[in-house]
């Protein structure tokens, strides 16, 4: 709890901006335009998007939680990076070392693997830097998104190369933390706000 709030703090110290409450207005504000817009253009994505669309489709509790997790999931898919490097699952039998070996940053959900039913219960949410646990027991997807971009500017870090434009969306669209963007986060801004 204490990492969390000085995570916090320092994003604020640095931005002035409250971490979470602002990604959490912008995700509120976003996830249904991003939805319809992963729906209108799913074709072009292939079948991560269509997976994606269909996991969202089949939930039938905390609906909103959802669609925000799945609008934030669908983002690197939409400007043509690979969420799986970002969103990782492994099961809580796997060995610690083998679910984080090679991340250099992520976002790991640890499902039960004794579950019986078709949708698996979430153990566990942690966020992954430089192959070490960072964060954990996280509340859920959205909320570990926004500690681990508060951290990449609580640490000083650069944006990683294979989710460069991912984060550009969430630093220049949802944060407003930035007047200068790629073409494609424009494009992508521009889209959202038709």
């Amino acid at each position: 709890m204490k990492m969390l709030m000085k995570v916090c703090e320092e994003f604020y110290r640095v931005t002035t901006k409250d971490l979470l409450g602002t990604f959490r207005a912008a995700l509120d504000k976003y996830s249904p335009r991003l939805l319809k817009l992963y729906r209108a253009r799913k074709a072009a994505f292939g079948q991560d998007m269509d997976n994606l669309l269909e996991k969202l489709d089949e939930q039938t509790s905390n609906i909103e939680l959802h669609r925000r997790s799945t609008s934030l999931e669908g983002l690197p898919i939409f400007v043509r990076e690979n969420s799986k490097k970002l969103f990782l699952t492994c099961l809580v039998t796997d060995p610690e070392d083998g679910q984080t070996k090679g991340v250099k940053m992520g976002i790991l959900t640890v499902l039960d693997d004794d579950d019986s039913t078709s949708l698996p219960t979430v153990v566990n949410i942690a966020i992954v830097l430089e192959e070490a646990i960072a964060l954990t027991d996280l509340p859920d997807l959205p909320t570990a998104f926004a500690y681990l971009f508060g951290l990449l500017y609580a640490l000083n870090m650069e944006f990683p190369k294979e989710h460069k434009y991912t984060f550009e969306a969430v630093q220049h669209i949802f944060m407003e933390l930035s007047t200068s963007c790629s073409q494609r986060v424009r494009s992508l801004k521009t889209k959202l706000l038709l």
